[in-house]
């Protein structure tokens, strides 16, 4: 299956040039159409208003998301106009408890949803809130960008974090359209000996299946020689230089639904290239 629809989450104005500029690339090159939806978030929520808090205050945080949204719609538009592509772009405010609510509704009529890296310095602590509520609720495919490596729809090399998991095997299906266009996909497993299956050659049924594809495969095992389980991968991913990483999301219950497991997290924290993810 092609990727035809795609769909890319803003929510600050800093990262509109470089996650449009991502989405863009991607839906160029897959020859999709492209939705941007812009959400200014009112972070204020009537529980943690602080005592004498009025409701003038809570007009004017919601004028600023108001304005945040707009003026990501502004840049979003600019942008898209340049192009050539088929794209709508829609702008709503939303306070962060019903975020999840509205990127998982959305996400959930996307092929591809293309969002920025959810952890780093000066990001606010619901920015993995659109990350999960895609994958999650939507149940989309996602690839999260990573800081300065370009988004890459056509790669040379794959790497796929591999544990025989329902969630590894449903990110394999979902980047199939990825697979099948790379050079070289590598199938990598760290510990094997955690992972045993029917068959005592861990990753031999799945290089069976993608070589059928016409897929140029390799059997990669690894064993941990490093703390994290995600450090080996990374690696890997660096040993061969790839240009993109399919692994399952794994997520937990907490406060929220779902949310992302440490493994998940930890890979994302440090990815040096794109991570393509589904759950």
């Amino acid at each position: 299956m092609a990727y035809k629809s795609i769909l890319t989450i803003l929510t600050e104005t800093d990262e509109v040039a470089p996650v449009l500029d991502a989405a863009v690339s991607v839906a160029e090159a897959a020859e999709a159409h492209l939705d941007v939806l812009c959400i200014g978030i009112d972070r204020t929520q009537t529980g943690y208003y602080f005592a004498g808090a009025t409701a003038l205050m809570h007009e004017e945080t919601l004028a600023q998301a108001q304005s945040e949204a707009t003026r990501i719609e502004k840049a979003a538009r600019e942008r898209l106009a340049r192009t050539g592509l088929s794209w709508g772009v829609e702008a709503l405010v939303a306070q962060s408890a019903s975020v999840t609510t509205i990127v998982a509704r959305r996400a959930r009529y996307a092929d591809l949803v293309v969002l920025p890296k959810p952890y780093g310095e000066n990001l606010p602590a619901d920015a993995p809130v659109v990350v999960e509520a895609a994958m999650f609720q939507g149940h989309a495919p996602v690839i999260v960008l990573a800081d300065g490596a370009p988004p890459v729809l056509t790669p040379e090399k794959v790497v796929i974090a591999w544990n025989d998991s329902p969630e590894a095997m449903e990110a394999v299906r979902r980047a199939m359209p990825l697979l099948v266009s790379a050079k070289l996909v590598s199938i990598c497993t760290v510990a094997p000996e955690r992972h045993a299956s029917e068959t005592s050659d861990p990753g031999a049924e799945l290089s069976q299946m993608l070589s059928r594809h016409g897929i140029h495969v390799e059997v990669n095992l690894q064993p941990q020689t490093l703390p994290r389980v995600s450090e080996v991968i990374a690696r890997h991913v660096e040993d061969i230089d790839a240009d993109l990483l399919v692994m399952g999301a794994y997520g937990h219950s907490r406060f929220r639904e779902a949310i992302l497991g440490g493994a998940t997290r930890n890979m994302l924290e440090h990815a040096k290239i794109p991570v393509f993810m589904a759950h």
